[in-house]
């Protein structure tokens, strides 16, 4: 059995609570004109990573975007819910609002 001394060693301070895609989706809801280079900025990732993540979450019918002149405006779809099965009983909003509640 680990103590709370090595296991303090083991941890890793590069891991967070919410995942990369969570980040994307807080920033495109809390901007949703948002350009891809300012939210990779924001989470800490590159833009590539920025346009994977987004294509997950259109494709995952999480967002729709549609082009306004130069710039995208995405459309968050609050009421999907979550894909895993511990939380697949709460919807995208009820995240949104408890991260809102920080």
């Amino acid at each position: 059995m680990a103590t709370t001394g090595s296991m303090s060693k083991r941890t890793n301070d590069q891991w967070t609570f919410l995942t990369n895609h969570c980040h994307v989706l807080i920033c495109i809801v809390s901007d949703p004109t948002m350009r891809m280079r300012d939210l990779a900025a924001r989470v800490g990732i590159t833009e590539r990573a920025v346009q994977r993540i987004v294509a997950d979450l259109r494709d995952a019918g999480y967002l729709s975007l549609e082009r306004r002149g130069r710039r995208n405006h995405y459309d968050v779809h609050t009421l999907t819910p979550m894909r895993h099965p511990v939380e697949g009983h709460c919807l995208v909003s009820e995240l949104l609002e408890a991260i809102e509640a920080c």
